[in-house]
């Protein structure tokens, strides 16, 4: 298990680092993440939901991605509510206070008593028959004792499986030495003895200049430090959550197609637009500022969270507007999911699935309209460009007498999306962007501008080759020897 001395210190991207060296090594590794919270999830094969963070370490250990390896997942829709996700399958709406003070327990949903730690203790036994070694991901900060009783993904998950557990620190951030120590000092001393040793990650400058602070970690904690891994800016890998949005361009750019993803308060699966980070023909950014909207070539309108009251926002903000502006004069809008949704005629939620809203007007780029239930579809599918996942509630339909006029031809026999033409289009496709064909069909109305209109963008390869270098940079700088004596010692 890669435990950590906070939030974002790196536990998930040195698991995925794990993930590829393990099976470089021979092994036949799995992740596991009892609990994650993200609104970043993604379809299983088996049409069921979990955490991005470990479907990508599922695909850089090679293996298809299972409910098993994140069977709980919490999707915040608002400041105290999520929707739980339990085993792939979503089992309603917790109240944040009573979730993290009842998680621990039995908890009643819709009349059926569930005990999550059971279910994520059964969800590891089962991976665990299948692959070996499991590499666990712990949550935030393993320390939170406040949290102690009701932890299901920290230190009582490491006790379950009989985990050796490495401590993550971000050197980064400052205060490692106290956050370090602080973090075994504050466990009970029979959780003190599955931390087997310490990672310092995000080391900047000359490596020479910690070599005495990490003899002094070792002195005062008792356990090696296995490695101090430098903060790198030439590897690429799918971030969990949307912290990494900070660190996105939000600014177009001069000689190239601009790309720009409309900030939305509730935007979730925003790795739908890596591929297209990486592709050298265009530039893409982050924005919700009516102007660059407005200069750039190709607007796209994400998925959320919230359709509703990011519609709402839109319209407020003069977001709205400005898209509608941008594609009467040139501009080519694409909708992803909820963005999809928003660029019809009409929202309509007469349930109240989302919330309070019952209606609201599109963007009425497309002739459709979207009535929301709360049924989520969640699968993956085929298409003409390659594939794609679906994770959406609501259902959309043709508006009044327009016709249907599909986007895309899945491989089981249904349609999906509509496009009124090759600047005006959306698709309930999460990862449609993925596919090079479909990429080159988006920007083919703006190859006059394309200095390398001719070469398509692998993403797929350029996925496996940042893994690989990924891996390459862990092996440099961890004792893996090391390592694999800890994890074989009796």
């Amino acid at each position: 298990m890669l435990a950590g001395t906070g939030s974002d210190v790196g536990k998930s991207i040195l698991a995925t680092a794990l993930c590829r060296i393990f099976k470089q090594d021979g092994y036949h590794p799995a992740p596991f993440k009892a609990q994650n919270m993200a609104l970043n999830s993604f379809a299983t094969p088996e049409g069921l939901e979990i955490g991005r963070a470990q479907a990508v370490q599922a695909e850089a250990a090679g293996i298809p991605c299972h409910t098993d390896m994140n069977p709980l997942l919490l999707k915040p829709q608002s400041d105290h509510t999520s929707q739980v996700v339990l085993n792939g399958k979503p089992i309603g709406n917790k109240n944040a206070y009573d979730y993290w003070r009842k998680r621990g327990e039995r908890y009643e949903v819709k009349g059926e008593r569930i005990d999550y730690r059971m279910e994520v203790c059964k969800a590891f036994d089962r991976l665990a028959v299948k692959y070996n070694p499991i590499v666990m991901e712990g949550a935030g900060s393993i320390s939170e004792i406040n949290l102690r009783d009701t932890d299901l993904v920290n230190l009582p998950m490491a006790r379950h499986a009989k985990a050796d557990v490495i401590l993550v620190g971000d050197i980064d951030r400052g205060g490692v030495f106290a956050s370090v120590y602080g973090s075994v000092a504050l466990q009970s001393s029979e959780d003190q003895k599955l931390i087997k040793g310490i990672i310092i990650n995000k080391f900047r400058g000359d490596m020479r200049l910690f070599d005495e602070g990490r003899r002094m970690l070792e002195d005062i904690c008792g356990m090696p430090v296995l490695g101090v891994v430098p903060y790198y800016k030439d590897i690429h890998i799918e971030e969990e959550d949307s912290v990494a949005l900070a660190q996105k361009s939000f600014e177009r750019q001069q000689g190239k197609v601009n790309v720009a993803v409309v900030m939305l308060r509730h935007l979730s699966n925003y790795t739908d637009f890596n591929a297209l980070e990486q592709d050298p023909r265009l530039h893409l950014f982050y924005t919700n500022n009516v102007d660059d909207i407005q200069k750039a070539d190709i607007i796209i309108l994400p998925g959320t969270k919230s359709t509703l009251h990011d519609l709402y926002e839109l319209r407020r903000n003069g977001c709205a507007q400005a898209i509608i502006k941008a594609h009467r004069e040139g501009a080519t809008v694409l909708g992803i999911c909820g963005g999809y949704q928003m660029m019809g005629i009409e929202v309509c939620d007469p349930d109240h699935v989302e919330g309070d809203i019952e209606r609201l007007p599109g963007l009425g780029l497309l002739p459709i309209t979207t009535t929301m239930s709360g049924e989520k579809v969640i699968r993956q599918v085929s298409c003409e460009y390659g594939t794609g996942y679906e994770i959406h509630m609501g259902e959309t339909q043709p508006f009044g007498d327009a016709k249907p006029r599909p986007l895309l031809h899945l491989s089981d026999g249904r349609e999906d999306g509509y496009i009124v033409d090759n600047k005006c289009m959306g698709t309930y496709l999460h990862g449609i962007l993925d596919n090079q064909s479909f990429a080159d069909f988006l920007l083919q109305p703006f190859t006059d501008k394309l200095a390398e209109a001719d070469k398509s963008f692998d993403y797929q390869a350029f996925k496996e080759e940042q893994y690989d270098k990924l891996a390459d940079h862990v092996r440099r700088h961890i004792d893996m020897k090391r390592l694999y004596q800890i994890l074989t010692d009796d």
